[in-house]
């Protein structure tokens, strides 16, 4: 259920089910207004049902959902629709008749201002990606939702729309659920990292730590640690398979 909640989400029970197998069964989750919470998980645990399910995109569902009006979603392909210039994806699907200038400032936050009246085809992977943040935030979102919208790009690319998405997160105060597979990425970025497994949040716990973050901070390491320990996934297992 859509609410005035200016930012804040609670999930109660919340139980969906294919084909007779729960894949959320019976979750209970709490967002805090402005918090930014990164969730991870094994393929097939339920990150990317639970952020459709706040998203609005699904609702088969049992238990309790409460969520802001205001919210946008930002998935791994951005989904541009080839036969329309990027400024009207930006537009694409909001009520009324909103002008040019509408997306125009929105791409413009997202650095992607001068590529308003080029063809999809024409971005390459970093700007298709900014112009689906930028067709995110011009909904002006109490909650954005992100779903591993990093995980296509490049080593490069991914770390500035990883820069980007937090200054986002600085200027605008909404909050964000990042889902994705990366422990790095979540330590970056969030102050919140918790683990799905078996349809639940397994664990949960706050990224305390100064901004920006450095990968040689102890305390950083040990939640690193922490989490891959959560994830079933050692230090060493990590470390031959970036070498490999």
């Amino acid at each position: 259920m859509a609410t005035d909640l200016h930012g804040a989400v609670t999930v109660q029970g919340l139980t969906r089910s294919f084909d007779g197998r729960p894949v959320v069964d019976g979750l209970d989750l709490t967002l805090r207004a402005g918090q930014f919470t990164a969730l991870l998980g094994h393929s097939g645990c339920g990150k990317s049902t639970l952020l459709r399910i706040l998203a609005g995109l699904d609702r088969e569902v049992s238990g309790t959902v409460l969520v802001p009006r205001r919210r946008a979603v930002a998935f791994q392909a951005p989904r541009l629709m080839p036969w329309k210039k990027v400024w009207r994806n930006v537009l694409l699907g909001l009520p009324g008749k909103p002008d040019r200038a509408v997306a125009e400032r929105a791409l413009a936050e997202v650095g992607l201002g001068h590529r308003s009246g080029a063809w999809p085809k024409t971005l390459s992977g970093g700007e298709a990606q900014r112009a689906s943040l930028a067709r995110a935030l011009v909904r002006d979102p109490d909650l954005l939702l992100l779903d591993e919208p990093f995980g296509a790009l490049d080593a490069l690319t991914r770390i500035k729309a990883q820069r980007l998405v937090a200054e986002l997160w600085r200027r605008r105060g909404c909050t964000v659920l990042l889902v994705t597979h990366d422990v790095d990425e979540a330590l970056l970025l969030a102050d919140r990292a918790l683990v799905m497994r078996d349809g639940v949040i397994a664990y949960d716990t706050a990224v305390d730590l100064d901004r920006p973050r450095s990968p040689g901070d102890p305390a950083l390491a040990a939640l690193r640690a922490r989490l891959l320990a959560e994830l079933g996934v050692s230090e060493a297992e990590l470390a031959s398979t970036t070498t490999s």
